[in-house]
């Protein structure tokens, strides 16, 4: 039996794991504090002066725990606009840190400084709906996670383990825009790592995500002739119309492996005119590598049968920015170290699958072995009702300490 089987079966601390998880009890203040402080800056994933003013209290927050600290540039990104045109899409900076570089296992720990709420969102304060409910803009996704994260690297680096572990953060900026600014830093990180942490939130009864569907989010800019509608429709090419075609059979694909969400067009004008524009936007999320082939091949043939079906031109934009991440031998590897871990310190640990995507997704793709919920548990993300709940603070934290320690004493190999 590796070292490794033993302390994934083992249900008690030693006394130094004891010491470290316990000097994390009275960390709630602390924690709370920070979620609250950065929870007052608005951080939508374009408000890119407030990423700054997240980023720059990160920096600060992270700074005591050492290591070497920089803000990375985002790599270039474009999106398409109402009109069809290709606009580079801009993304703040991400910061990473550093510390133990040559250790002989190195840890990976992820989250994300953006909220999907816009500066001009009407929910920007936080509020308590209870002694420990606290409603705000990314108090669980993952303001909360970061004070996680921190606290957990804070008990870890004055435990005796500290100097056989190494690990990196990289804290992005866009993640809820599907991370296309950040997933080449993150992907040059997990291929240096030997596993990864991710702090999104649990679900309010503590529950995991375990596998994750895949996520890709298309344009088809849709090219036809513009015609008087009642004189000579008929030299018209209707592009709202190839678009509405091509949204109907994409929608067909949808299958137990599958789902297909065509969400919005754009384009169109005057009743009396043919129109010779549109843009057609959809998600895809296959559960496994073998629905996103299919699905990107549908994609392509699809397109071409339409654009011939209706005389018009069609270009693709768009890509699987989140491989899907099967819950395999490598990933149930460290679902078992995280549930012994739990049990160790009465925290019960389960997981289900789930059709939501985070960096894990691409972490995963790497071949590393990541739990990507280890923040606290929270609700009803991504809406004005987003809840923390502030008494899981801590034992998300000792969780997280306890794999850490775990992970030092046991030479994790990938």
């Amino acid at each position: 039996m590796s070292q490794l089987d033993v302390l994934s079966s083992r249900n008690t601390l030693s006394d130094s794991e004891t010491a470290a998880v316990a000097s994390l009890a009275h960390h709630r203040e602390t924690m709370l504090a920070q979620v609250e402080a950065w929870s007052t800056i608005n951080s939508g994933s374009r408000n890119l002066p407030g990423l700054v003013a997240v980023a720059d209290q990160l920096l600060a927050a992270f700074a005591p725990l050492g290591g070497t600290a920089t803000l990375r540039d985002p790599a270039p990104a474009t999106a398409i606009d109402t009109a069809g045109t290709e606009r580079p899409l801009l993304h703040g900076q991400n910061l990473h840190i550093t510390k133990r570089s040559q250790a002989p296992v190195r840890v990976l720990l992820t989250g994300h400084m953006d909220t999907v709420f816009a500066a001009d969102h009407p929910f920007q304060t936080s509020q308590w709906l209870g002694a420990d409910t606290l409603n705000g803009p990314g108090t669980a996704d993952m303001k909360g996670g970061l004070a996680v994260m921190l606290a957990a690297l804070s008990a870890f680096e004055a435990s005796p383990f500290a100097p056989l572990l190494g690990w990196e953060i990289v804290i992005v900026s866009d993640e809820e825009v599907s991370s296309p600014g950040s997933a080449p830093l993150l992907i040059e990180a997990a291929n240096r790592c030997h596993l990864g942490l991710t702090y999104e939130p649990a679900l309010p009864d503590g529950t995991l995500a375990g596998a994750r569907k895949g996520s890709g989010n298309f344009s088809a800019i849709v090219t036809g002739r513009a015609a008087h509608a009642g004189r000579e429709p008929e030299k018209g090419r209707n592009a709202i119309l190839a678009a509405a075609d091509l949204a109907l059979r994409l929608k067909a694909l949808t299958a137990d492996d599958l789902s297909v969400n065509p969400a919005k067009i754009d384009g169109g004008g005057p009743n009396n005119i043919v129109p010779d524009s549109a843009v057609l936007r959809w998600n895809m999320r296959p559960s496994n590598p073998v629905a996103q082939a299919r699905a990107a091949a549908a994609i392509d043939t699809l397109a071409a049968e339409i654009a011939a079906t209706h005389d018009v031109a069609i270009h693709i934009h768009g890509s699987f920015a989140r491989p899907p991440k099967p819950l395999d031998a490598n990933q149930q590897r460290l679902f078992d170290l995280v549930r012994t871990c739990g049990a160790a310190i009465g925290l019960p640990i389960a997981w289900r699958d789930t059709g939501g995507v985070c960096d894990g997704n691409n972490l995963a793709a790497t071949g590393l072995a990541v739990v990507d919920t280890l923040g606290p548990r929270g609700g009803a993300i991504h809406s004005p009702q987003e809840f923390l709940c502030a008494d899981s603070l801590i034992e998300r934290a000792q969780l997280s300490a306890l794999i850490l320690m775990r992970v030092a004493q046991s030479g994790w190999v990938r």
